[in-house]
């Protein structure tokens, strides 16, 4: 039984489209997590029907032990590849970064959830590359949303030969 995300806030969790990350830092960090954030808020339905049709299609929603939350599989499964992180590496952010926290949706001291290494390898590779392909055509489509071209006004000059 895996649920997108649950909708309802725990006590101290910081909704995803209010999160703030530093716009200065130059890590890979905070702009791999905004761009998340902008899926999130701006494309959630088209990517969360995208991760509850591919990953276990054939199991029943209502049925059996909660697993985990489609969007942390996306969250730690992004970080761990556009990182190039190994799984130990993602365990101990996973447990400890606070913005990562927060994009998962933990509070601070109020929730203090800790991920199993396996746990975070068993969910993490249920994320295909054709799975991936398809949330990397919504994230270009996103993209070329966010960035539409302005219509650009031509310069048109005669050139005159002197001699």
């Amino acid at each position: 039984m895996r649920v997108v995300q649950n909708p309802q806030l725990q006590l101290g969790e910081v909704d995803i489209s209010k999160i703030e990350f530093d716009k200065k830092s130059r890590d890979d960090m905070p702009k791999l997590l905004m761009g998340l954030q902008y899926l999130y808020v701006s494309r959630r339905e088209e990517l969360f029907k995208i991760l509850e049709e591919e990953i276990s299609p054939n199991k029943d929603k209502k049925n059996g032990r909660p697993g985990m939350d489609l969007w942390k599989i996306l969250v730690l499964g992004t970080i761990r590849l556009n990182l190039d992180w190994d799984y130990d590496r993602v365990h101990e952010q996973a447990n400890s970064h606070s913005s990562i926290r927060q994009m998962l949706g933990h509070s601070g001291i109020f929730d203090p959830h800790y991920y199993e290494l396996q746990t975070i390898k068993d969910n993490v590779r249920l994320l295909t590359p054709e799975l991936l392909d398809k949330i990397n055509q919504l994230v270009v489509k996103a993209g070329h949303n966010l960035l539409k071209k302005k219509t650009q006004r031509h310069c048109r000059a005669a050139v005159i030969r002197l001699l």
